[in-house]
Protein backbone atom coordinates (compact mmCIF):
# COMPACT_ATOMS: atom_id res chain seq x y z
CA UNK A 1 0.00 0.00 0.00
CA UNK A 2 1.42 3.34 -0.51
CA UNK A 3 1.17 6.31 1.47
CA UNK A 4 -1.17 8.08 -1.18
CA UNK A 5 -3.52 5.29 -0.56
CA UNK A 6 -3.51 5.58 2.99
CA UNK A 7 -3.90 9.14 2.75
CA UNK A 8 -7.27 8.67 0.79
CA UNK A 9 -9.02 6.33 3.02
CA UNK A 10 -7.92 8.60 6.12
CA UNK A 11 -9.43 11.67 4.57
CA UNK A 12 -12.68 9.54 3.66
CA UNK A 13 -13.60 9.45 7.22
CA UNK A 14 -11.50 11.78 8.85
CA UNK A 15 -8.55 11.46 10.68
CA UNK A 16 -8.99 8.99 13.84
CA UNK A 17 -7.78 9.49 16.88
CA UNK A 18 -5.75 6.73 18.86
CA UNK A 19 -5.61 5.34 22.12
CA UNK A 20 -3.07 3.27 24.20
CA UNK A 21 -4.68 0.81 26.03
CA UNK A 22 -2.91 0.35 29.29
CA UNK A 23 -5.53 -0.15 31.73
CA UNK A 24 -4.71 -4.22 32.75
CA UNK A 25 -3.15 -5.27 35.81
CA UNK A 26 0.00 -6.75 34.65
CA UNK A 27 0.02 -9.90 36.81
CA UNK A 28 2.04 -11.84 34.84
CA UNK A 29 5.26 -8.98 35.21
CA UNK A 30 4.27 -8.77 39.02
CA UNK A 31 2.09 -6.10 38.82
CA UNK A 32 1.80 -2.36 38.47
CA UNK A 33 2.08 0.02 35.60
CA UNK A 34 3.82 -2.45 33.01
CA UNK A 35 3.36 0.60 30.62
CA UNK A 36 5.97 2.09 32.62
CA UNK A 37 9.02 -0.28 32.55
CA UNK A 38 11.83 1.17 30.70
CA UNK A 39 13.11 0.33 27.65
CA UNK A 40 16.16 1.54 26.02
CA UNK A 41 16.05 4.95 26.60
CA UNK A 42 12.29 5.58 27.37
CA UNK A 43 9.78 3.21 28.57
CA UNK A 44 7.14 0.58 26.93
CA UNK A 45 4.85 3.64 26.63
CA UNK A 46 7.40 5.80 25.13
CA UNK A 47 8.02 3.88 22.29
CA UNK A 48 4.46 3.30 21.12
CA UNK A 49 3.79 6.62 21.84
CA UNK A 50 6.15 7.66 18.95
CA UNK A 51 5.12 4.87 16.98
CA UNK A 52 1.07 6.05 17.14
CA UNK A 53 0.97 9.42 17.53
CA UNK A 54 2.43 10.12 13.90
CA UNK A 55 -0.71 8.34 12.68
CA UNK A 56 -3.55 10.18 14.30
CA UNK A 57 -5.01 13.16 14.98
CA UNK A 58 -4.80 13.06 18.88
CA UNK A 59 -3.68 10.52 21.47
CA UNK A 60 -4.63 9.62 24.85
CA UNK A 61 -4.06 6.65 27.03
CA UNK A 62 -6.56 4.27 28.69
CA UNK A 63 -5.35 3.61 32.36
CA UNK A 64 -6.93 3.29 35.96
CA UNK A 65 -5.94 4.68 39.20
CA UNK A 66 -3.69 8.31 39.91
CA UNK A 67 -3.10 9.66 36.39
CA UNK A 68 -0.28 11.62 37.86
CA UNK A 69 2.20 8.63 37.36
CA UNK A 70 1.84 9.37 33.68
CA UNK A 71 2.21 12.86 33.59
CA UNK A 72 5.48 12.64 32.02
CA UNK A 73 4.31 11.58 28.69
CA UNK A 74 1.78 14.16 28.14
CA UNK A 75 -1.42 12.57 27.21
CA UNK A 76 -4.47 12.88 28.64
CA UNK A 77 -5.68 9.52 30.70
CA UNK A 78 -9.26 8.12 30.36
CA UNK A 79 -10.04 5.49 33.05
CA UNK A 80 -12.63 3.00 32.60
CA UNK A 81 -16.53 3.77 33.16
CA UNK A 82 -17.06 0.20 33.34
CA UNK A 83 -15.92 -0.65 37.03
CA UNK A 84 -14.28 -4.13 37.99
CA UNK A 85 -11.09 -4.13 35.32
CA UNK A 86 -13.83 -5.19 32.44
CA UNK A 87 -10.51 -5.81 29.98
CA UNK A 88 -9.47 -3.92 27.08
CA UNK A 89 -12.78 -3.49 25.59
CA UNK A 90 -13.40 -1.00 28.29
CA UNK A 91 -10.54 1.19 27.57
CA UNK A 92 -11.93 0.88 23.63
CA UNK A 93 -15.58 2.36 25.45
CA UNK A 94 -13.08 5.25 27.36
CA UNK A 95 -11.77 5.91 23.77
CA UNK A 96 -14.40 6.45 21.91
CA UNK A 97 -16.36 8.36 24.30
CA UNK A 98 -13.43 10.57 24.10
CA UNK A 99 -13.72 10.69 21.01
CA UNK A 100 -17.41 11.70 20.55
CA UNK A 101 -16.61 14.49 22.99
CA UNK A 102 -13.89 15.94 20.68
CA UNK A 103 -16.14 15.22 16.71
CA UNK A 104 -14.26 12.24 16.00
CA UNK A 105 -15.81 9.25 13.97
CA UNK A 106 -13.46 6.61 14.93
CA UNK A 107 -10.82 5.36 17.47
CA UNK A 108 -7.56 3.35 16.80
CA UNK A 109 -6.21 1.42 19.62
CA UNK A 110 -3.38 -0.06 20.69
CA UNK A 111 -2.00 -2.00 23.31
CA UNK A 112 0.36 -0.39 25.77
CA UNK A 113 3.14 -2.99 25.73
CA UNK A 114 3.71 -3.62 21.77
CA UNK A 115 6.97 -1.38 21.09
CA UNK A 116 7.79 -2.30 18.07
CA UNK A 117 3.75 -1.77 16.45
CA UNK A 118 3.71 -0.90 12.84
CA UNK A 119 4.29 2.77 11.39
CA UNK A 120 1.42 2.18 9.31
CA UNK A 121 -0.86 0.35 11.23
CA UNK A 122 -3.59 3.13 11.06
CA UNK A 123 -3.73 3.66 7.22
CA UNK A 124 -4.40 -0.28 6.82
CA UNK A 125 -6.35 -0.61 9.56
CA UNK A 126 -8.65 2.21 6.96
CA UNK A 127 -7.68 0.71 3.96
CA UNK A 128 -9.14 -2.94 5.37
CA UNK A 129 -12.28 -1.68 6.54
CA UNK A 130 -13.19 0.12 3.72
CA UNK A 131 -12.07 -2.68 1.32
CA UNK A 132 -14.38 -4.75 3.42
CA UNK A 133 -17.59 -2.97 4.07
CA UNK A 134 -17.07 -3.36 7.51
CA UNK A 135 -17.49 -1.16 10.77
CA UNK A 136 -14.84 -2.38 12.02
CA UNK A 137 -11.01 -3.56 11.75
CA UNK A 138 -8.13 -5.51 13.44
CA UNK A 139 -4.69 -6.01 13.09
CA UNK A 140 -3.62 -9.85 12.11
CA UNK A 141 0.40 -11.53 12.21
CA UNK A 142 1.65 -14.64 11.14
CA UNK A 143 0.38 -17.85 8.86
CA UNK A 144 -1.96 -18.57 9.00
CA UNK A 145 -2.88 -14.70 10.08
CA UNK A 146 -3.89 -14.43 13.66
CA UNK A 147 -5.78 -11.39 14.72
CA UNK A 148 -4.58 -9.22 17.82
CA UNK A 149 -7.76 -7.68 18.87
CA UNK A 150 -6.05 -4.93 20.71
CA UNK A 151 -4.84 -3.15 17.51
CA UNK A 152 -7.99 -2.42 16.16
CA UNK A 153 -10.06 0.60 13.89
CA UNK A 154 -13.99 1.36 16.35
CA UNK A 155 -16.23 3.43 14.69
CA UNK A 156 -17.63 6.13 17.53
CA UNK A 157 -21.15 5.02 16.47
CA UNK A 158 -21.10 1.80 18.27
CA UNK A 159 -20.43 2.75 21.18
CA UNK A 160 -23.70 2.81 22.83
CA UNK A 161 -23.76 -0.47 21.27
CA UNK A 162 -20.45 -1.43 23.40
CA UNK A 163 -21.69 0.04 26.24
CA UNK A 164 -24.75 -2.09 26.67
CA UNK A 165 -22.77 -5.38 25.52
CA UNK A 166 -20.01 -4.43 28.93
CA UNK A 167 -22.75 -4.03 30.79
CA UNK A 168 -24.08 -7.28 30.17
CA UNK A 169 -21.05 -9.18 30.82
CA UNK A 170 -19.53 -9.29 27.47
CA UNK A 171 -15.79 -9.05 27.87
CA UNK A 172 -14.18 -11.12 24.69
CA UNK A 173 -13.41 -8.65 21.69
CA UNK A 174 -13.96 -11.15 18.92
CA UNK A 175 -17.23 -11.92 20.81
CA UNK A 176 -18.54 -8.25 20.53
CA UNK A 177 -16.43 -7.76 16.72
CA UNK A 178 -18.53 -11.25 15.77
CA UNK A 179 -22.00 -8.79 15.84
CA UNK A 180 -20.89 -6.25 14.22
CA UNK A 181 -18.17 -7.52 11.28
CA UNK A 182 -14.56 -6.81 11.70
CA UNK A 183 -12.07 -6.95 8.44
CA UNK A 184 -9.12 -8.39 8.95
CA UNK A 185 -5.44 -6.33 7.90
CA UNK A 186 -2.65 -8.58 7.95
CA UNK A 187 1.04 -7.64 8.54
CA UNK A 188 4.14 -9.56 7.52
CA UNK A 189 6.58 -10.86 10.45
CA UNK A 190 10.69 -10.10 9.12
CA UNK A 191 12.65 -10.22 11.51
CA UNK A 192 9.97 -10.54 14.23
CA UNK A 193 6.70 -9.84 14.62
CA UNK A 194 5.63 -6.37 15.44
CA UNK A 195 2.75 -7.06 17.90
CA UNK A 196 5.49 -8.72 19.66
CA UNK A 197 4.33 -7.78 23.40
CA UNK A 198 5.78 -7.59 26.54
CA UNK A 199 4.02 -10.24 29.13
CA UNK A 200 7.22 -11.67 30.84
CA UNK A 201 10.37 -10.11 32.60
CA UNK A 202 12.57 -12.35 29.76
CA UNK A 203 10.27 -10.61 27.22
CA UNK A 204 11.28 -7.12 28.15
CA UNK A 205 14.83 -8.57 27.97
CA UNK A 206 14.06 -9.91 24.63
CA UNK A 207 13.12 -6.31 23.42
CA UNK A 208 16.49 -5.20 24.26
CA UNK A 209 18.00 -6.67 22.45
CA UNK A 210 15.42 -6.17 19.37
CA UNK A 211 15.74 -2.76 19.84
CA UNK A 212 19.66 -2.37 19.51
CA UNK A 213 19.13 -4.54 16.24
CA UNK A 214 16.81 -1.64 14.77
CA UNK A 215 19.32 0.92 15.31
Amino acid sequence: MTTGEGATFRGKIGAPLGVILAGGQARRMGGGDKALLPLGAGTLLSHVVERLAPQVAALALNANGDPARFAAHGLPVLADSIPGFAGPLAGVLAGLDWAAGRGASHVVSAAADTPFLPADLVPRLLLAAERAGTPIALAASGEPPRAHPTFGLWPVALRDDLRAALEGGLRKILDWTERHGAAIAPFASRRFDPFFNINRPEDLARAEQLLKGAR
